[in-house]
């Protein structure tokens, strides 16, 4: 995690676009973060690897723009994104994935995002973009830009609660990635900075609730469910 903490409001004087890169991979980070900062009117305040770095950041340094990838560790982009709309609601978030299926479009606009890209784009349209979104306008990769620039309005977030049935809290997501990425309950417990007991809790409201009763199924259904990546869990039995 690298974090830039020189300047955390714009002004008169440095009237840059402040930019927070959320992506796992370092390679592709420090990529971005080139191709962006080669931009006279853009700055990179911050690199996050996880979503719930992502979050943090998002609240300590208040970004103008967060570039979001959606297969994002602990935390995905999709609950990140959530969680940065309520606690960040001024911060526009930008995706920029590999995923171009409709579902994960129509669920980041409906999440609150303004554009997404696919990881193909162009570096020109990328900071094209940041722009745009950065002035309260959406942007769309060219691919995807026709079928849903008149859906973006209609779409809101009582859609994406018809989209996923039962509706799970923000908390319960949280604990369910955990769990389908084989952590632990101690190891969740950690990283969420709540007791075990309440862990456990969580986990068997889970299973009552989704009617799964064995962490191979919550797995399964984390991945049908596009909360973690299927290259994300080791072994399903």
């Amino acid at each position: 995690m690298r974090i830039n903490l020189g300047k955390q409001t714009n002004s008169k004087a440095d009237p840059r676009i402040r930019v927070m890169l959320a992506e796992d991979h370092a390679m592709v980070r420090e990529g971005l973060k080139l191709l962006l900062e080669a931009e006279p009117d853009i700055e990179v305040v911050a690199e996050a690897e996880t979503g719930r770095q992502a979050l943090r950041l998002a609240e300590k340094l208040l970004p103008d723009v967060i570039v979001m990838d959606i297969a994002m560790p602990l935390l995905n982009g999709l609950e990140a994104a959530r969680q940065i709309r309520v606690n960040v609601p001024n911060a526009k978030i930008l995706v920029l994935s590999a995923h171009s299926d409709d579902a994960y479009v129509e669920r980041m606009i409906a999440l609150g995002a303004r554009g997404y890209l696919i990881k193909q784009t162009s570096s020109h349209i990328l900071s094209k973009a940041i722009r745009q979104v950065h002035r309260g306008n959406t942007f769309f990769s060219p691919s995807i830009e026709s079928q849903f620039r008149n859906r973006s309005a209609a779409l809101s977030q009582e859609g994406v609660a018809a989209m996923s049935h039962p509706p799970l809290s923000s908390r319960e997501v949280e604990v369910l990635q955990l769990i389908a990425e084989g952590k632990a309950n101690k190891q969740i417990a950690s990283e969420l900075e709540i007791s075990i007991k309440t862990v456990e809790k969580h986990r068997q409201h889970l299973m009552d609730k989704l009617g799964i009763h064995d962490t191979a199924g919550l797995t399964r259904y984390s991945i049908a469910a596009g909360i973690i990546e299927s290259s994300v869990q080791v072994t399903i039995l």
